[in-house]
């Protein structure tokens, strides 16, 4: 079994909380919005790091960051994009699993044959929403997500 952690919008802010909830993780995704390109070396210090870029990541280093990225994870396709509504539709061929961020509201949701998952925020809280992470439980062909909400 494979342990995929997910995080997106930062926005600067990596909470010893997300990286606590992070380890041990086999590998990480950053879903956008990430904030200065330092967080994403404290990332890849955990794991090995898929990473695409937010509607907020216009610096000049992130120009070279995609806007999607596929992920595959023993036999699960994980395609990897800011907000859905840049998803090219229908989403590539194989992908079971889409993993976004952008709305800041963690959750996971079966339509259309694939898994929708959103980890939430990780970064400073907006609204009343819970800042939160998420990971993806791997087995074959099989996949759990979990969403856990951040202590802070």
């Amino acid at each position: 079994m494979r342990r995929i952690g997910l995080i997106s919008d930062t926005h600067g802010l990596l909470r010893p909380q997300a990286l606590a909830a992070l380890q041990g993780c086999d590998a990480l995704i950053h879903a956008g919005d990430i904030g200065p390109p330092e967080l994403l070396q404290r990332l890849r210090d955990l794991a090995p790091l898929t990473v695409v870029r937010g509607n907020n990541d216009r610096a000049d280093w992130a120009r070279d960051l995609p806007h999607t990225a596929l992920l595959p994870v023993e036999q699960v396709l994980v395609c990897v994009v800011h907000d859905v509504k840049e998803l090219p539709l229908p989403a590539p061929a194989g992908v079971r699993v889409v993993v976004s961020g952008h709305s800041h509201r963690p959750g996971c949701a079966e339509r259309d044959g694939l898994l929708w998952v959103n980890p939430g925020s990780a970064g400073p809280r907006r609204f009343k929403l819970p800042v939160s992470v998420g990971e993806l439980l791997v087995d074959g062909a099989a996949v759990e997500v979990r969403l856990h909400t951040l202590d802070i």
